[in-house]
């Protein structure tokens, strides 16, 4: 059963929607205000993020751009009811999926989210392997390789570097990795992620050229070895 969450501070339409939705069998989230959308879209899970983009407290477009900076694989509807070119545009740019005008037509929006459902799951099979170099990180078992070594890893190890793999390439600093591993409410210190670090360095690169690099000052990232 796919999981919608639904961001919309108009409570009449929220409710149209989520009993249209489930009727549908989808299981479904409503918010109503920016703040928790944005906490309930960075819980993750979610196989569509159906999200307003006048909000109190917190704008859609803001909830997006937040949202892509740990997320660029969960499709996220946009609704407005401003039907303006600019905004539209605005909203694809952020990452935004589809862009869907008030009032709709509720057989259209029917339509669109299964377009957008049947994109993420193909996606998210594209996804269930991920390879960097000589390590491989196998997604739906859990398991991880390293030049065909079998490497033990804690869940909360292999959440980490499925997040590094995942965002190869791109330097992430200790509050995404965070937010993206131990979750937006996590209260401790930020070092956790330094020791966690250190804990997968002795795993991934032991006896091997380092793919986990420091940019001091910034951050961590997945890149291939000098030389």
């Amino acid at each position: 059963m796919a999981r919608i969450l639904i961001v919309e501070d108009e409570k009449r339409l929220g409710r149209l929607l989520t009993l249209e939705l489930e009727h549908e069998g989808y299981s479904v989230e409503v918010q109503h205000d920016g703040q928790s959308g944005l906490e309930a879209a960075l819980d993750g899970g979610w196989d569509l993020i159906i999200l307003d983009v006048m909000l109190p407290s917190l704008s859609g477009m803001e909830i997006l751009r937040r949202f892509r900076r740990e997320d660029t694989l969960t499709p996220v509807m946009m609704l407005t009811a401003r039907n303006e070119i600019p905004d539209k545009v605005s909203g694809l740019d952020l990452g935004a999926n589809d862009y869907v005008s008030k009032p709709f037509e509720n057989e259209e929006l029917l339509a669109r989210i299964r377009v957008q459902l049947r994109e993420h799951k193909k996606a998210v099979k594209d996804e269930e392997i991920l390879q960097f170099e000589d390590l491989t990180v196998n997604v739906k078992s859990r398991e991880v390789q390293r030049d065909n070594e079998q490497i033990t890893l804690t869940p909360r190890e292999f959440d980490l570097l499925h997040h590094l793999v995942a965002n190869q390439g791109h330097v992430l600093n200790r509050e995404q990795l965070i937010q993206a591993v131990w979750g937006y409410d996590f209260i401790g210190d930020t070092n956790i992620v330094d020791v966690y670090i250190r804990y997968l360095r002795k795993k991934i690169d032991a006896g091997a050229k380092p793919l986990i690099h420091t940019m001091r000052g910034v951050g961590y990232v997945m890149k291939r070895p000098n030389g």
